[in-house]
């Protein structure tokens, strides 16, 4: 892990946010700080310090710190698919001042790896914030002008072409085993530590293809790299010529939800604390341009809703992981 990535001089952590409320006011926003005050929270970051998500996260932890009276502080923990912000905050101090972004991948990961630590059993889930919409992308000088062209390459020379996502049993390769099993095409599996690393592989010419998360939405606008079908319901207004793979003929969707947990057991005026810090800055005037940018969809839930949502996913995932080979029965 690079100095780069990491503040210099705060325990590898970015300041971000509430460096004002270090005064001792005890007033913020015109009402007095509940029970998270007197040290920074921590959030911690799954992903590389300039992706799309770790631009989110720094627009809302540096309004919720204002909020909360006090800063908010982002540490990254990368590797294990995406999973180990969340993981290294299962047996925190449940005082609210260790928060973590959880993907949609720690809801997969304990089904096809061996972990220490369980998504329902072991975290407090605190707000949904956003999902991520997924497209394939080439190169511009690609010789593939439509994902039929790609596809076809695909079946007709199984394994020759390859492909980066963000990591094994992630959106965007779950999704490209359901199009491999569409059409009887195989593509090679090259996995990032993050969208902006996929994407400059991409423009190197690395890799073919990605199939991910919209970190490639800036390079599409600059003309830098060529989508070609998006994995969602309907064609995306931002893209109108762009087809769904769905209206091509291949039953193949993804999203990639993202949201906010904490340790086990946190008081629940912690948790309400947090979240309503959190839904404030999720209603700022720049939040929804933000997520336009990067192609991310507002995906609100509640610390309850979250948590349900997530119950159903766990089990609802497993039979999709054990067809793609990743998990067994």
């Amino acid at each position: 892990m690079s100095s780069g990535i990491l503040s210099q001089g705060i325990d590898r952590r970015r300041v971000i946010a509430g460096t004002a409320a270090l005064t001792g006011l005890g007033l913020v926003g015109g009402r007095a700080a509940a029970k998270i005050a007197g040290k920074p929270v921590t959030f911690y970051s799954p992903l590389p310090a300039g992706g799309l998500i770790d631009t989110h996260m720094r627009f809302l932890g540096e309004r919720a710190g204002k909020r909360l009276g006090v800063p908010v502080l982002v540490d990254y923990r990368l590797g294990a698919a995406a999973t180990l912000a969340a993981a290294n905050v299962a047996n925190a101090k449940p005082d609210g001042h260790s928060i973590a972004l959880m993907t949609v991948n720690s809801l997969r990961y304990p089904h096809y790896q061996q972990t220490s630590w369980h998504p329902l059993n072991d975290l407090t889930y605190i707000i949904g914030l956003s999902t991520i919409i997924v497209g394939i992308v080439v190169h511009p000088d690609s010789p593939y002008r439509t994902i039929d062209d790609l596809l076809a390459a695909g079946k007709r020379q199984p394994g020759h072409l390859n492909f980066g996502t963000t990591g094994p049993g992630g959106s965007g390769h779950l999704l490209s085993i359901d199009l491999d099993q569409a059409v009887g095409a195989k593509f090679t599996h090259v996995p990032y530590k993050g969208g902006p690393e996929t994407v400059q592989a991409l423009l190197a010419r690395e890799i073919d293809f990605m199939c991910d998360g919209a970190a490639w939405a800036p390079a599409v606008d600059g003309g830098l790299l060529r989508l070609l079908a998006v994995a969602t319901e309907k064609r995306i207004v931002r893209y109108p010529d762009i087809p769904t793979l769905k209206e091509r003929g291949y039953d193949a969707t993804a999203w990639s939800p993202y949201g906010i947990v904490g340790p086990k057991n946190m008081p629940a005026d912690i948790v309400r604390e947090l979240h309503d810090a959190f839904k404030s800055a999720m209603e700022d005037p720049g939040h929804e341009p933000l997520l336009q940018r990067f192609l991310q969809e507002s995906w609100y839930r509640s610390g309850a809703e979250y948590r349900k949502w997530a119950e159903d996913y766990f089990v609802e995932i497993k039979p999709k992981l054990i067809k793609a080979g990743l998990a067994k029965s």
